[in-house]
């Protein structure tokens, strides 16, 4: 039994969770230079087989939000059941803190420098204000009734906050945590809220009107069409260029891409059942979204909008998505088990680093570029020269006995997606003949 808030601030007791199966209603380096020749081709590929780590982390009753630190030291996810915070290491994945709040936390969004997390209370009509030095709460903020979605502008001036059950979006300016005094009114059951890249747009969900608006920041205010996507969007993210935007529809089990240019829908992909957050890689090539009713997550490989994974399997019933900043890691809200799943993002492997010329009998080092999760292995095929040796990670090394000209194919390889191959001609030159000095005698010597 818990305390939910209903409209016109009436508060009723009733078994309510921060998720509904239908529709919601209020109540609710490269060393060395030049090279004669090579010829790449990179594996790319997405993720082919990420990997749940099988311990969870516990955290508080009902776990929603989740919002990972700038530095990807830490993660901070709402307990909506607990009224808490829990603050979670990443580096070794305990809980090192938790923090009480307001009642029904939803949200939490860290701010852009790192240094405070806002946390939106459903059931208290607020925001609390985290300082991450020292997890303790500075500020509580009021806003409309019922926030839930929160998102920083780029440069961490503004927080703007969905109000729920007043289809309004409240500005807090962060320098002093004042509140606009004018909200913004948007649709009429404001859920989600996104901030662009660039800063300059808003788009915010309204949950039963199935469409999402667009508000301009530079002044708050709203366009006056309305983008319409699936049924009960609940969730909204942007890829890294701004280009796109990803919103879950809950009740369609789907998610809609937006072209930000034009404001179109122009794709529909189906995921799994009844999903809810969604999160995009930094690196922009990927989608997470938590379906709650088949405890998995989707990944949407954003290139061509298909679902290369629908069955990763988290917690019961799975709500928020983060990932941290490095792209190696989804953490993911399990309400139903008061825990967070730790999903490693497996990557194919890249190649890249042209070698460089050696000299016979010079110190010689190349450093490729090698990325990819598993780290991946790099080998050679073809002779190498002899007093150069290349180790697992991608260096080759030595000094170089013999001169000539070598092909040679380097593969970096990690059992996901297709290998990166790149084709080198490697070159060893003879050491320079030193030049002719010595002196011709004086000009005397020539005779008179």
């Amino acid at each position: 039994m818990r305390t939910a808030p209903f409209e016109g601030h009436t508060t009723i007791t009733t078994i309510e969770r921060p998720h509904a199966p239908k529709r919601w209603t209020r109540t609710a380096a490269v060393l060395g230079a030049g090279a004669l020749a090579a010829a790449m081709t990179l594996g790319i590929g997405n993720a082919s087989a990420d990997t749940v780590d099988p311990t969870p982390i516990p955290a508080g009753a009902d776990p929603t939000g989740v919002a990972i630190t700038p530095d990807g030291a830490r993660a901070y996810v709402t307990n909506w059941g607990a009224g808490a915070v829990s603050v979670i290491n990443t580096t070794d994945n305990t809980v090192t803190a938790t923090v009480g709040v307001g009642s029904l936390p939803q949200e939490v969004a860290i701010a852009p420098n790192g240094a405070r997390a806002y946390v939106t209370n459903r059931g208290s009509s607020s925001v609390s204000v985290i300082d991450t030095g020292d997890n303790t709460v500075t500020a509580t903020i009021g806003v409309g009734d019922g926030p839930v979605g929160v998102a920083f502008t780029p440069d961490g001036g503004r927080a703007y906050v969905a109000n729920w059950n007043t289809g309004t979006v409240s500005v807090i300016n962060t320098s002093d945590n004042t509140v606009d005094p004018a909200p913004i009114a948007v649709g009429g059951s404001p859920w989600a809220v996104a901030i662009s890249p660039d800063g300059a747009r808003a788009y915010v969900s309204d949950r039963n009107g199935n469409t999402v608006s667009v508000i301009n920041t530079s002044n708050n205010t709203v366009n006056p069409a309305p983008i319409t996507v699936g049924q009960g969007p609940s969730s909204i993210a942007f890829t890294p260029d701004g280009t796109r935007a990803y919103v879950v529809n809950q009740e369609s089990n789907s998610v809609s891409v937006i072209d930000t240019s034009d404001n179109t829908v122009t794709a529909t992909i189906p995921v799994g059942q009844l999903p809810y957050q969604i999160a995009i890689t930094p690196d922009g090539t990927r989608a997470y979204v938590a379906n709650q009713t088949d405890d998995t997550v989707s990944v949407i490989n954003t290139s061509d909008n298909t679902v290369t994974a629908i069955d990763l399997p988290v917690g019961g019933r799975p709500f928020g998505v983060a990932i941290t900043p490095d792209g190696l890691r989804a953490y993911v809200t399990n309400s139903d088990n008061a825990t967070v799943s730790v999903i490693t993002i497996e990557i194919a492997p890249t190649l890249t680093g042209v070698p460089s010329a050696g000299v016979l009998g010079q110190p010689y080092i190349h450093a490729f570029i090698v990325t990819g999760q598993p780290a991946p292995t790099v080998t050679a095929v073809g002779a190498l020269p002899a007093g150069l040796t290349l180790t697992e990670s991608g260096v080759l090394s030595g000094t170089p006995t013999e001169a000539g000209t070598f092909a040679v194919t380097f593969t970096a390889s990690n059992g996901i997606g297709t290998p990166a191959t790149l084709d080198a001609i490697l070159t060893v030159t003879a050491a320079p003949e030193p030049p002719v000095t010595g002196s011709l005698g004086s000009l005397g010597n020539f005779g008179s």
